[in-house]
């Protein structure tokens, strides 16, 4: 879902930049740095989650520029480190797609803004809401914040890219409710369904990699 072309107007760039570099301070104020120098498995956790993701990144289905699909990923990366230290590994990922040509430099703000921040801050939220109705049952963690926050945080990021594109004149809005969001519903499933079992092969093996599972609250 990647802008792969410079489509967005100048007003356009400089508020999708503006708005990338406050949420990239907030998340750099977030993260435990400490922590992360001196937890390996934190470590191993965030370069792999970037290495994975830059990999998945390559594939990709393009239907008309700037409305490509791929896997995104960020839901799983962001119940296992957090959204704060899942924006930075997702970043690093980009870095990745725009060094083998994949994604414009030009369009790293836009782009890390739509596939990265946005699906980590719903499925923060997501998160947040889970803990708040204090559910006893791990399944709710899993379906949740797993499965059901993977698909809502690529629907929600899908809603902004089309707003973005129609915005700037790139598409009328019948074009992108004919070739994208009327298939927006399709592309949450496998979304949904490659977060989720990441999610809950994580919860059966490696729980203590989930950063945002709380086991005490289950039984």
């Amino acid at each position: 879902m990647g802008i792969t072309d410079n489509l967005l107007s100048t007003g356009q760039w400089f508020l999708t930049l503006a708005l990338f570099l406050l949420i990239l301070v907030q998340a750099a104020r977030s993260v435990r740095w400490q922590a992360l120098r001196s937890d390996n498995a934190l470590q191993h956790s965030f370069f792999g989650a970037a290495v994975a993701l830059g990999f998945i990144w390559q594939l990709r289905a393009g239907i008309y520029p700037g409305l490509a699909i791929h896997i995104f990923g960020i839901t799983a990366i962001t119940l296992m480190l957090g959204w704060a230290l899942a924006v930075f590994a997702g970043l690093l990922a980009l870095v990745i797609t725009v060094i083998t040509g994949r994604e414009p430099a030009m369009m790293f703000a836009a782009n890390g803004l739509v596939t990265v921040m946005i699906p980590a801050l719903v499925t923060y939220g997501i998160v947040l809401w889970e803990r708040r109705r204090n559910f006893s049952n791990f399944f709710a963690y899993i379906f949740f914040c797993g499965f059901f926050g993977a698909g809502i945080s690529v629907a929600v990021a899908g809603l902004v890219m089309c707003l973005m594109l129609w915005t700037s004149g790139v598409y009328e809005f019948s074009e992108l409710v004919h070739n994208y969001l009327r298939y927006l519903p399709l592309f949450m499933i496998p979304e949904g369904f490659v977060n989720g079992a990441v999610v809950t092969g994580l919860m059966v093996f490696h729980p203590d990699r989930l950063k945002t599972l709380d086991q005490r609250r289950y039984r």
